[in-house]
């Protein structure tokens, strides 16, 4: 069946790569299928369900590649999923008693979409495959391709998501200036606190690309500007348990010998220990459409700089997120690369009827693929075992 029109929408949490992607697959269809159609959904799936959508111009097509040098998103992109009726409701995305699922099916309908392009996380990519199901089952002939969008990088099966290498150099980037701030005060701790809800791997490679390059810098010792107050002094993920008075000890030496403590945590490190002391004073857990603890609002950041301000001794302490400003920026060369393969292969796909969300799979030898809906899942973990992790925990003393 011949593609005439493709759509397409972004969701989730704003990335390093979603600008680039939509330019990138309007560059592709422009240059192998110039007579297909294009539209955008505005502001994700909730664009979809309420039918709010532009076309793409000449002049669109002309600027297209302009894109590649802008964090965000020029669709906007909001946070829903389509089986959660209640929610959709209230946010007065479908009528009382409408299945958001037909409602997306039959507005794609209206609008002609021979294929959906979805640019999302897991959450985005797994509401594509019940959107993908849907359709299947019901008859409409309509091919969903996804892309992988997240600064996680935990998405199974898919080696490498799109927009997290850039995040982990902007988190380093960002990390330079708040380590500056243990000059400010003295026995001073700074948590720098790194997106990552179930993986770890964001905030191990923020803190390796920010210790790598404080090594490559030249300092003066003798006036007090010494490689070491401005290194990282821990980091913590959610696969490793945090033992916070054997890490406490430690990190109390460095307090009394440097007189700053440096740590990189991720978000998700110990949220587990937070939510329960949460819980236990009777507190209620906030959660966001998809069930996840509005980690915001709990603040598991705040709450360890807690502790360990108690167990180091710090006199002054300060925690700061660089979520924000690196999931804002725009892709760096490397992620520029990775979404050029994937945008051309996930535009082939769809013109060769193929479904599926476009990444290297790890399961089949980090083939670049058109990968299989049903096996798309998020919160894959961080392997902490990995040499190079090892390595740079060694080099911290932290075991």
């Amino acid at each position: 069946m011949p593609v005439r029109k493709v759509a397409m929408l972004t969701a989730g949490g704003i990335a390093p790569c979603l600008s680039s992607a939509v330019g990138g697959l309007i560059e592709r269809y422009t240059e192998v299928a110039p007579e297909v159609e294009i539209i955008g959904y505005l502001d994700g799936y909730a664009g979809l369900l309420t039918g709010n959508s532009i076309t793409v111009t000449p002049e669109g097509r002309a600027g297209a590649h302009l894109l590649h040098s802008f964090g965000g998103s020029p669709l906007g992109n909001s946070r829903v999923k389509l089986t959660n009726v209640a929610d959709c409701v209230k946010r007065g995305l479908v009528q009382e008693g409408q299945d958001p699922l037909q409602v997306a099916a039959e507005q794609l309908t209206r609008d002609g979409v021979d294929v959906l392009h979805t640019i999302g996380g897991d959450d985005t990519n797994t509401t594509a495959a019940d959107l993908a199901a849907y359709l299947h089952e019901n008859g409409y002939e309509l091919q969903v391709v996804g892309l992988p969008k997240t600064i996680d990088n935990d998405v199974v099966p898919i080696r490498q998501t799109l927009g997290a290498w850039t995040a982990a150099e902007q988190g380093a980037i960002y990390a330079e200036n708040i380590i500056g701030e243990h000059t400010s005060n003295p026995r001073m701790l700074i948590v720098h606190e790194v997106m990552g809800r179930h993986c770890g791997w964001l905030t191990a490679e923020t803190a390796r690309r920010y210790h790598e390059k404080n090594a490559s810098r030249e300092f003066v010792p003798a006036l007090g500007a010494s490689k070491e107050r401005w290194d990282v002094h821990a980091v913590y993920v959610p696969e490793l348990h945090i033992d916070i008075k054997a890490e406490g000890e430690r990190l109390r030496a460095v307090m009394d010998e440097l007189g700053c403590v440096n740590i990189f945590l991720s978000e998700g490190a110990g949220v587990e220990d937070v939510v329960t002391e949460m819980e236990a004073a009777g507190e209620e857990i906030p959660r966001d459409p998809f069930g996840h603890v509005m980690l915001d609002k709990v603040n598991p950041g705040a709450w360890f700089a807690k502790q360990f301000a108690a167990a180091i001794g710090a006199e002054k302490t300060m925690v700061q997120k660089s979520g924000y400003f690196s999931r804002s920026a725009a892709a760096n060369d490397e992620d520029l690369a990775l979404i050029k393969r994937c945008t051309d292969f996930a535009v082939d796909a769809a013109l060769r009827g193929e479904s599926g969300v476009v990444g290297e799979d790890e399961e089949q030898g980090d083939e670049l693929r058109a990968i299989e809906f049903p096996r798309i899942r998020g919160a894959k973990p961080f392997d902490p075992q990995v040499d190079w992790f090892q390595a740079l925990l060694g080099e911290l003393g932290q075991s």
